[in-house]
């Protein structure tokens, strides 16, 4: 299992437009869900979404990073209709 530092560069080189639009990323480890959950932020606007393990695995090794590029997508659609 990747460490929350390795996932949240993972996910920052991946789409690299978070930090110049200020969209701050936290990554911690759920326990009880055995899940990675992913937290987006940029002003009023903040998204949650859950990485499985093995979903997490994927992104870290570049295969794919599914509902976490939609997630960025859906934050980024409601930061535009300001």
């Amino acid at each position: 299992m990747h460490d929350k530092t390795e996932l949240c560069d993972k996910i920052k080189s991946i789409y690299p437009d978070i930090g110049e639009c200020g969209i701050d990323v936290n990554v911690e480890y759920d326990e009880t869900k055995k899940a990675w959950v992913v937290d987006l932020k940029k002003d009023e606007h903040e998204l949650k979404t859950h990485l499985e393990l093995q979903e997490a695995d994927e992104c870290m090794e570049g295969k794919q990073c599914v509902s976490l590029g939609m997630q960025i997508g859906q934050l980024r659609t409601n930061i535009e209709k300001m």
